[in-house]
């Protein structure tokens, strides 16, 4: 059986038509089980966005949904994420993840699928990511993938004996933020990561996906990203719930028509373009966004 998708929605109609369009076109994509997961309004005047969106959702006949799920209050991004994967990667052991934002490629599937075949056995493995940032490096690199310490959250997949080690309530984060050795060392995978948590610890902001990446250096594991990105975040604007206009990330999404990747062992990153990842996460980029 191929991997179950988990899909998550909240809000935004336009945005979730195109993210299944997309995943519509992938190849084989018939052969997958389905998920759909859509959050409750949070304040009043979201009630109709979210209505529109479950309407929409109820219509849909053209993939292979398994079930449909319609939360009854507001859970919040991070929550509905922890809940839903863990409650299909329990029955699947495994499970590829999208949210309502992202436009992914036709081989999209294939890539996601045959990764997460080669590394299932490999635990320095901590996760795939179907999004990849542009990168000078990757335009004459020679493989199909490269490694990177920190994981992505657009578009993404894992198996259970990783996903199932993460400790949501952080608890290591006390002797964490007195040591400032280890927050050096997490800023391997961009200089924003021990901001990001602190304001995740201090109730500043509520994401899943610091808390993921975090676990991910405690464990010394690694991820898996794509040469060519199989994924395009679509989800910048005012109309964003966690992100808004940037440019910074954008991306050239794979329009070739490879089905079959070509992966190898980890044995230790590429520096150039490891040092080329970290920099789209620096304070000078973040800076020309702004401008």
């Amino acid at each position: 059986m191929k991997t179950p998708i988990c899909i998550f929605s909240y809000k935004r109609k336009t945005e979730l038509e195109k993210t299944l369009q997309s995943l519509r076109h992938c190849i084989d994509v018939e052969q997958y089980p389905i998920y759909i997961f859509s959050d409750n309004a949070k304040s009043p005047d979201e009630i109709e966005d979210v209505k529109e969106v479950r309407d929409y959702i109820n219509e849909l006949d053209y993939l292979n949904f398994k079930e449909i799920f319609f939360a009854h209050e507001n859970k919040g991004l991070a929550n509905s994420i922890i809940d839903g994967v863990s409650q299909i990667i329990s029955k699947y052991g495994k499970v590829i993840v999208l949210e309502d934002d992202l436009i992914v490629a036709p081989n999209f599937l294939q890539f996601m699928e045959s990764a997460l075949d080669y590394y299932k056995d490999h635990k320095e493995v901590f996760s795939i990511s179907g999004y990849s940032p542009k990168l000078a490096t990757l335009e004459n690199y020679n493989k199909d993938f490269y490694f990177s310490p920190r994981a992505s959250s657009w578009g993404w997949a894992t198996w259970k004996d990783r996903w199932d080690t993460v400790d949501w309530e952080v608890k290591t984060y006390s002797k964490f933020r007195h040591n400032l050795f280890e927050q050096w060392r997490f800023t391997k995978g961009g200089i924003d990561l021990p901001g990001m948590l602190r304001d995740q610890m201090v109730g500043k902001i509520n994401s899943w996906a610091i808390r993921w990446v975090y676990q991910q250096f405690l464990n010394n594991q690694i991820t898996v990203y794509p040469k060519i990105s199989k994924v395009r975040n679509i989800g910048f604007g005012q109309n964003a719930t966690h992100t808004k206009k940037t440019i910074r990330f954008n991306t050239v999404i794979d329009e070739g028509d490879q089905t079959e990747f070509e992966f190898e062992e980890f044995d230790t990153f590429d520096q150039v373009l490891l040092k080329e990842f970290r920099s789209t996460f620096s304070i000078w980029r973040r800076f020309l966004d702004r401008l």
